[in-house]
């Protein structure tokens, strides 16, 4: 019995003697031996030469089948800090752009003496539309000034500008330019109306206008003016806060012209006293320009278009 004890207690030990695992040996590198490589030794191929972007097609989009980075949006693009001197010198360069292409400028300024004119004809034949027929011609006056954006730009880049890519700037950026464009005549659309309501309301018919000035001094016609006058106000600087730098943007930047309104609305907003006093300035001008029978605008027309473009590169750095 005990011999049989220690025969099963040795085949036990044996076995777990049989099964212990060995341990094993490993050997620390040292960090030069890690790096080493022999003299000898083929280095890998290099590695392939990055094949370069695509070129944008005509219309600034990528072909099809690539995949462009996604450029930031107009919204985050920095504005720069203004002065009140800043508006004079917008002026000045407008005038110089002005006399480095005198054709395109007398062109377009020739457009906006018609339009005068023609303003002064509806005037005189149904005076009740004369607002809303304002307000178109707020809504074509940024279109006819692509051409000399158009313009100052390629002056700009030392480039002498021609007058058919002048006249046809509008395709560098149509679609957006089309959305802008209904928004404008949507908010031109609505100040017609408005102006339209205020007429009804607050005179029975229409003035005579040939009747003389004094005859025009009455409650009546006082309260009309001032209506008349804030709810013009009132569109007329929504205008101009969406468009103020918005369609130079379009023009020289692949943006889209939701984002383009808002950033010039922010512009406006932030630097409200030196976009009001460039407000005034085209206002203060604009009416002098009307004097002698609209031709001053042949003149001031072209010049407040190249200003307007030196004032969004003021306002939009690069």
């Amino acid at each position: 019995m005990g011999m049989a004890s220690r025969l099963s207690q040795h085949h036990l030990v044996s076995r777990r003697r049989v099964t212990r695992r060995k341990p094993v040996v490993r050997r620390k590198l040292a960090w030069s031996d890690a790096i080493a490589m022999p003299a000898d030794a083929v280095l890998p191929a290099a590695l392939p030469t990055p094949t370069p972007l695509p070129e944008p097609n005509a219309d600034g989009l990528a072909p099809l089948g690539f995949d462009a980075p996604p450029e930031p949006s107009a919204l985050d693009l920095p504005l720069a800090t203004l002065g009140f001197s800043d508006p004079l010198r917008w002026l000045a360069a407008g005038w110089q752009d002005f006399r480095r292409a005198p054709g395109i400028g007398l062109f377009f300024g020739m457009c906006f003496v018609l339009m005068g004119w023609a303003l002064v004809g509806v005037f005189r034949s149904a005076p009740e539309y004369t607002l809303a027929l304002s307000a178109g011609f707020l809504l074509m006056g940024p279109f006819l000034c692509l051409g000399l954006y158009h313009a100052s730009r390629e002056l700009e880049e030392g480039l002498r500008p021609s007058f058919w890519s002048a006249l046809t700037a509008w395709r560098q950026s149509g679609a957006q330019l089309a959305i802008f464009a209904a928004v404008l005549l949507v908010l031109e659309m609505l100040w017609g109306r408005a102006a339209m309501i205020v007429f009804a309301i607050s005179l029975e018919g229409v003035p005579d206008f040939s009747q003389p000035l004094a005859s025009f001094l009455t409650e009546e016609y006082i309260t009309f003016a001032v209506v008349y006058t804030l709810v013009g106000a009132v569109f007329a600087g929504l205008i101009y806060a969406i468009s103020v730098v918005s369609m130079p943007l379009l023009l020289d930047r692949q943006v889209d012209a939701v984002s383009a309104g808002l950033l010039s609305m922010r512009l406006v907003l932030t630097q409200t006293g030196v976009m009001l006093w460039w407000a005034a300035l085209i206002a203060g001008l604009t009416l002098l320009a009307l004097l002698p029978g609209f031709l001053g605008l042949l003149l001031v027309g072209p010049v407040l278009g190249h200003a307007s473009w030196h004032a969004y590169r003021a306002a939009v750095p690069r």
